[in-house]
């Protein structure tokens, strides 16, 4: 005899899901894009400004500029999507109350 639940046993209150403060897998997404793009942008940046200012072979200063701008302006995107995730998440959590 099967112990699963007939449709007439279920009573008819609905099943709350637990709170999260997790956001939505595409506000996780964008955000991964964001940094990514901003990474991307920081690397074009520091490529520039080593580019503009070096004369000669400068593919070491190019490297190091290329390095340092993406990996500041990535971390930087970083801490604002951060910000804006929790601030997402946090409000998601007001509106279901």
């Amino acid at each position: 005899m099967s112990t699963l639940p007939t449709p007439s046993q279920h009573d008819s209150t609905p099943v709350e899901r637990p709170l999260s403060a997790l956001p939505p897998r595409g506000a996780r997404i964008a955000a991964f894009c964001s940094i990514a793009c901003g990474g991307l942008a920081g690397g074009l940046i520091g490529f520039a400004l080593v580019d503009l200012q070096c004369s000669g072979s400068c593919d070491v200063p190019e490297g190091i500029g290329v390095f340092v701008g993406a990996t500041l302006t990535a971390a930087g995107m970083g801490v604002v999507a951060v910000l804006v995730l929790r601030a997402l998440g946090e409000w998601k959590e007001l509106q279901d109350k």
